[in-house]
């Protein structure tokens, strides 16, 4: 298992922007942007990459698909890239007993997680349930970077 302690480094740096990178059906990659940060397992305990996806997207369809994806970030010359399988959690994505408020929070936790605030929870936990937003954890089984 990788050590995630160089990515958590530079989640700060650049408002925990990254690459997710995900497999098409066909065998070719699919990257995106997203805000990521590393949290702790919500059943594991064990320190992952979060991100939050919406219930529409491509990226989430390939990941429901092949629940693998590498996630890389940076920050000037600096970067860390993590690789391994997901697992996801959301309205229609069930995980352990990850359901209603334990959703809500793990939700907020993710963002907060990548550096985000927020001045309206209320109105945040609203778009996420409208958008069907699902919390994707990424286990590292492999680590890597320029530091």
């Amino acid at each position: 298992m990788g050590d995630l302690a160089a990515f958590a480094g530079l989640v700060p740096l650049d408002h925990g922007l990254v690459v997710v990178s995900t497999a098409r059906a066909d065998g070719t990659i699919q990257s995106s942007v997203v805000n990521a940060g590393v949290l702790d397992h919500p059943l594991t305990g064990r320190p992952v990459v979060g991100f939050v996806s919406a219930g529409s997207s491509r990226r989430l369809a390939n990941l429901r698909e092949r629940p693998r994806t590498t996630v890389v970030i940076r920050a000037g010359w600096r970067w860390a890239g993590v690789e391994g399988p997901v697992d996801l959690a959301g309205p229609d994505d069930a995980l352990g007993d990850i359901a209603g408020d334990r959703l809500r929070l793990l939700l907020r936790d993710i963002f907060t997680a990548a550096g985000g605030t927020h001045e309206d929870w209320d109105e945040y936990d609203r778009v996420m349930a409208d958008e069907r937003r699902v919390a994707v954890l990424v286990t590292p089984e492999r680590t890597y970077g320029s530091g």
